[in-house]
């Protein structure tokens, strides 16, 4: 009897084991699909942008060099007359600024000769007073004309008494101002002298001291008068 439950209860285990009638095996869920990782690699770098440049202003314009022609002005002369500089465009012109109580005005009468000597080969002197410097031409036009021509017996063209520095300086002295050095630069003194060709272009300048009879400055007005 004993024996006969031990084979009984060996076949049912024999077909539980074995999927036999009466015994069900509970399905297996399907597999999943292992989940993939990010490929990484340890030797790769972060890909790096390129730096963004800040924004560059824009870049500055070269300086425009100043116009050298200075015949482009309408002015008085000494007599209160019109009178337009281009006129002397053509000859060497010479601009001074003048004064009658400087220790340089004896220039007068050196610029009197060189004038005389040479304004047949096309040179002009023009005389501008100016009190610019030590209150040294404080007359009247009428003053300065009859200094000059009773004491030099000037000759060459007089014009009214204008400023040739500061705040009030004519704009025919600012645009010989603004000129690169070594001609550019207000003028220091009385009889300073700026040299201007025949095209109205102001090329050389020549200081106080330096008198009408100099060798350098005969020397440029020569070659700039053989230039037709």
């Amino acid at each position: 009897m004993n024996n006969t439950r031990l084979a009984v209860l060996g076949l049912s285990t024999a077909l539980f084991a074995f999927g036999g009638p009466g015994f069900t095996q509970a399905p297996h869920p399907p597999a999943q699909p292992a989940e993939k990782k990010p490929e990484t690699n340890p030797e790769a770098k972060p890909e790096s942008k390129p730096a963004e440049k800040p924004d560059q202003p824009p870049a500055d314009k070269p300086a425009e060099k100043p116009d050298p022609y200075v015949l482009g002005f309408k002015m008085k002369d000494i007599d209160g007359n019109e009178k337009n500089l281009e006129d002397f465009k053509g000859s060497v012109v010479l601009i001074v600024n003048v004064a009658s109580k400087c220790g340089y005005t004896s220039q007068y009468k050196g610029l009197e000769k060189l004038y005389q000597d040479k304004k047949e080969k096309g040179l002009v002197i023009v005389g501008f007073p100016a009190n610019n410097f030590g209150n040294q031409e404080p007359g009247t036009e009428a003053d300065i004309k009859k200094f000059c021509t009773s004491e030099y017996s000037v000759t060459f063209p007089m014009f009214s008494k204008i400023s040739v520095k500061g705040d009030d300086q004519h704009p025919l002295y600012k645009q010989l101002a603004a000129q690169p050095a070594p001609v550019g630069g207000d003028p220091k003194w009385n009889f300073t002298k700026f040299l201007v060709d025949r095209n109205g272009n102001v090329v050389a300048r020549f200081d106080t001291r330096t008198s009408p009879s100099d060798t350098e400055l005969n020397r440029q007005i020569d070659d700039l008068l053989a230039k037709k």
